[in-house]
């Protein structure tokens, strides 16, 4: 089995490619990115190209493949709505074509939590059957949740493609931690106090509960899904579901309470002036998210996390002290630059 990875030097993808390579009903694994990792992985083979259309002839290089992993996102710059639409969902548009015109016989999509709609006011986990109409507020939330109607069109068209839609919760690893700095806090987060006992104390937004994963887990559910004859959504996730309270834990740190409507307020004002990168539409996606259940992926792909939700955060929070990396564009810990400067992943 060929399979192809598109997004292979980020997050999630130094961890799919791995698992890919190392599983012996997979014969081949290519992994695609815009710029080559120096990241050297036994059985993975690389390969320069942009998913953006015209940039590059993703039906060439997807011939002959039996399955296509996408996964290459654009999180930045939020500041340009129409840069992140282009790469994100015109390009994505590319990748399912491209599978279509190449004759791959499956497509395992990123979507993400954040496809879903706002969950129910009881709070209660929903299945993949809640509806993926996204948050309009935010452009990541608005992305995932186009991708998910041309996907319901797409399948209609191109019934002999198995087609199979990936929705984690937020995915950590240790090796991510300086990536996802850069994307979300910018260069201002103060590195050198994320370590229990140096941070004094944590805003507490109210409302904020959130769901993780660490990454190599739902690189295990991307793997089932690509050796097993499933199609249709699975939800990732692990437990337990965690609030503030649970990351100050974490580092020994009190809470503040914090308004949502005071956190909002800063985070604009902060966005307003390039102070951090992550808008505040974003922050109401978060706070509107439904919690997930992940009994179909437990089911249909014989999956269970290694790992909680608290460990894989830890991770993250381990990472970012450290400065922890690979050496691939988006993960090199040296774009941290003594955990200050910053580039774009």
């Amino acid at each position: 089995m060929r399979v192809v990875v598109t997004g292979a030097s980020g997050n999630a993808g130094t961890s799919v490619v791995k698992v890919l390579a190392a599983d012996r009903a997979v014969s081949d694994v290519l992994g695609v990115a815009r710029r080559r990792p120096g990241l050297h992985i036994p059985g993975v083979q690389w390969r320069e190209a942009d998913i953006d259309p015209g940039r590059s002839d993703l039906a060439e290089l997807f011939t002959g493949a039996d399955v296509v992993v996408h996964l290459a996102w654009k999180f930045q710059p939020t500041h340009d709505p129409v840069t992140t639409w282009r790469t994100n969902v015109l390009g994505s548009i590319n990748v399912f074509e491209s599978c279509a015109r190449a004759g791959v016989h499956a497509l395992v999509h990123a979507s993400s939590v954040g496809a879903y709609s706002p969950g129910p006011e009881d709070g209660r986990p929903v299945d993949e059957s809640w509806p993926t109409h996204g948050w309009p507020g935010a452009a990541y939330t608005r992305e995932k949740a186009y991708l998910e109607r041309y996907l319901d069109g797409f399948q209609l068209a191109h019934p002999g493609l198995r087609v199979v839609r990936m929705r984690p919760a937020f995915l950590f690893k240790k090796e991510a931690a300086s990536e996802q700095g850069r994307i979300f806090a910018g260069p201002f987060l103060p590195w050198r106090l994320i370590r229990p006992g140096l941070l004094p104390a944590l805003p507490a937004i109210s409302g904020l509960r959130f769901q993780a994963l660490h990454t190599d887990d739902a690189a295990e559910a991307y793997r089932a899904a690509v050796v097993r004859p499933v199609r249709g959504p699975f939800n990732l996730v692990a437990d337990p579901v965690l609030d503030t309270a649970a990351v100050a834990g974490l580092l020994h740190a009190r809470t503040l309470p914090l308004p949502a409507g005071a956190a909002r307020a800063a985070l604009a004002a902060a966005w307003r002036v390039h102070l951090v990168p992550a808008d505040p539409g974003l922050l109401d996606a978060v706070l509107r998210l439904p919690l997930l259940d992940a009994g179909r992926a437990r089911e249909e792909l014989g999956w269970t996390p290694s790992a909680t939700a608290t460990e894989a955060v830890a991770a993250f929070l381990e990472g970012l002290h450290q400065g922890t990396g690979l050496d691939t564009p988006p993960l090199t810990p040296a774009a941290v630059g003594a955990r200050g400067n910053t580039t774009s992943p």
